[in-house]
């Protein structure tokens, strides 16, 4: 073993095109014929394994693999529909093609191929590896040697084999699958296999960002409530917990256990039943608009749910409730941690607590929580829980695209898209939006964060 690691690291890795140019007739030759320079130097289980591997590669393309992705650019050509079968004397249902499996055929064959050529590689290196070794007279590892490596200092490429798999088969596939279909037509009207659907383009794109039309003229305004709640979402449940956590840590008060106990029980309590038990006492008949009823504070029951504006004070409001008890843990942790020096050194000079705060205490939580506040922000760009349990997007409107709301975020009416109006081009365009959206802000705000600049610490 001592001397296979050693082996190991005294190979130079090298190029495929130095490789090519540098290396012998075998190490050309297994370009073209996976394996065939292991199996020159020995290696006859490790060579036969990438030529089986090439074998099948080949084999899968000629009997299925090349008509997958041919078929990719039109999506089908024959629809179902109904045939006369003259044996039977009757009309029967002709199949046709099917646009959903053509397309997700021929993305799970480009993910093949992909795969394929990164073990072509592979093959190709371990070639020229065992080239080196043979030609520095060192050991070249047998088949049993390269088990027992897998088993040793090799064990991390053994166990993050099957995750990797798992990646590729169940998130890598259907992601490029789902951007796909942004640029096809496959709605409500299209519906394979009754109907077909076809490429577009970026008609989708257009239809969604263009000045004119009822698209348009859903996605800005759903867009535009997507950032003012996501920004009031976030900071008013991090100044919120902020001022809680300060106010508790106050010296003046006492019992703070009791305080922090008391605000972290609604924590113990699920976020969507919570939402769901406020969302009943606040509707038309919810207890709430009885008891004020009742007392005589309102002539009719107000419309928290029902009227767009209530509504979306309504959620934040509620977002609030849940959210402050979160930061308020996180920031009562930073408070203890910030050194009582600097306070009393502020203090010597002057400082009130106010000063204290501004110079002191927010300067360090801002910087300890930045990366908190970037991941919490695209949490609630895409905060579907507390929108759909609490209001499930309405109050609707006529003048939105089918059925999407007034608090409906982005994510929200994309669930809507897929779940109720069957518009998978339109929820998947809007799925790259909200990607491209998250990730913009991700970067921008990380770069420029005090916590990438200056990792060193707080000074």
């Amino acid at each position: 073993m001592g001397t296979t690691m050693k082996t190991k690291k005294t190979v130079k890795k090298s190029g495929l095109f130095s490789i090519f140019t540098q290396g012998d007739i075998f190490s050309k030759l297994s370009f073209i014929i996976m394996g065939i320079s292991n199996i020159a130097r020995k290696q006859i289980v490790k060579g036969l394994i990438y030529l089986a591997i090439e074998v099948g590669y080949i084999f899968y393309m000629v009997r299925s693999g090349f008509s997958n992705i041919l078929e990719m650019r039109t999506l089908g050509t024959s629809g179902q529909g109904m045939v006369f079968d003259e044996a039977q004397g009757i009309y029967v249902i002709s199949q046709g093609d099917n646009s959903m499996l053509i397309l997700l055929y021929g993305v799970a064959t480009i993910v093949l191929t992909a795969v394929f050529f990164v073990i072509w590689a592979f093959s190709v290196r371990a070639g020229e590896e065992a080239r080196q070794l043979k030609l520095n007279n060192k050991k070249v590892p047998n088949f049993i040697d390269e088990v027992k490596a897998l088993f040793d200092y090799n064990i991390h490429k053994l166990i993050l084999a099957v995750p990797l798999l798992g990646i590729i088969t169940f998130t890598v596939t259907p992601l490029i699958y789902m951007i796909l279909i942004a640029f096809t037509n496959y709605d409500a009207e299209h519906q394979p296999p009754g109907n077909l659907f076809t490429w577009v383009g970026l008609a989708n794109f257009k239809n969604l960002l263009s000045a004119s039309g009822k698209l348009s003229s859903t996605f800005w305004p759903v867009l535009g409530w997507t950032f003012i709640w996501g920004f009031v979402a976030t900071f008013s449940c991090y100044f919120g917990g902020m001022f809680l956590a300060m106010l508790i840590n106050s010296k003046g008060i006492g019992g703070k256990k009791v305080w922090r106990t008391f605000f972290v029980t609604t924590m113990a309590i699920p976020s969507f039943i919570t939402l769901l038990v406020v969302g009943t006492m606040l509707g038309k008949n919810g207890i709430l608009n009885v008891l004020l009823l009742n007392w005589g504070f309102v002539s009719e029951p107000l419309p928290f749910l029902t009227n767009g504006l209530w509504a979306k004070i309504t959620v934040i409001v509620v977002n609030i409730w849940i959210g402050v008890p979160v930061t308020m843990l996180m920031v009562t942790g930073i408070l203890m941690n910030i050194p009582a020096e600097l306070y009393e050194s502020a203090k010597i000079d002057g400082a009130g607590p106010f000063m204290a705060f501004r110079k002191i205490t927010f300067p360090y939580m801002w910087f300890i929580t930045t990366p908190y506040l970037i991941t919490n922000l695209i949490g609630n760009f895409n905060n579907f829980g507390v929108i759909y349990f609490l209001t499930g997007g309405n109050p609707t409107s006529i003048n939105y695209y089918k059925g999407a709301g007034k608090t409906d975020l982005l994510v929200t009416w994309l669930y809507k898209l897929t779940n109720d109006t069957k518009d998978y081009n339109l929820a998947s365009a809007i799925g790259i939006i909200i990607f491209i959206i998250s990730a913009a802000f991700s970067l921008i705000m990380y770069t420029r964060s005090g916590a990438l600049k200056n990792e060193e610490g707080f000074q």
